[in-house]
């Protein structure tokens, strides 16, 4: 009998135990459409990347202004930035705001930032700009290869009208002022 019992109550916890775990619907389509959105990035594939893109963010930077930042940015021949590991971190619940849904994501990316075919001066002030944004503790420089590899904590707002399809903003204190014209201000308060 205490056999039974055991197994019973073995069987329940194990249930409530997977039914705490499993992910809610809104924050796979999240998880999908961002790991999309980072892939192309990853590959090069800088168009697809743009179409990732929140619309209205090209209110306040226009689509091909865009395009041409993230193409100087990741295919560059003369400081090649590679994407090399991506994970999730928080993921808030999706909030709708005039029939829009927002979710504030957090991520971590680490990039491998080769500076090899630059002069001593530019990789100084490469370094330099590198601490400020990611911080001393979240940049390395590999000697042997030339390279700074960058712990990057990102954040950024993930917007759906339909909980499925997910567009993005990349969340930085830098940009606030801009992202006015593009987030409500409950979000923007997040930041």
């Amino acid at each position: 009998m205490k056999t039974k019992s055991f197994l019973f109550l073995f069987m329940f916890l194990s249930l409530m135990s997977f039914a705490q775990t499993k992910a809610n619907p809104e924050e796979t389509a999240i998880k999908q459409s961002l790991s999309y959105f980072v892939n192309t990035i990853k590959t090069k594939k800088i168009d697809q990347s743009v179409n990732c893109i929140y619309p209205k963010f090209f209110t306040v930077i226009p689509k091909d202004q865009m395009t041409q930042m993230l193409n100087i940015t990741y295919n560059n021949p003369f400081m090649k930035i590679e994407v090399q590991d991506f994970k999730f971190g928080s993921i808030e619940k999706p909030e709708q705001i005039d029939k829009e849904n927002f979710s504030i994501v957090n991520y971590f990316l680490k990039l491998k930032c080769n500076v090899g075919s630059l002069n001593e001066d530019m990789k100084k002030k490469i370094h330099a700009m590198l601490i400020q944004k990611y911080g001393k503790n979240n940049v390395q420089y590999a000697a042997k290869e030339n390279s700074y590899v960058i712990n990057a904590h990102m954040k950024a707002c993930a917007v759906s009208k339909d909980k499925k399809y997910w567009k993005f903003v990349i969340l930085e204190n830098e940009y606030k002022s801009k992202l006015v014209k593009v987030l409500p201000k409950k979000i923007l308060d997040k930041i």
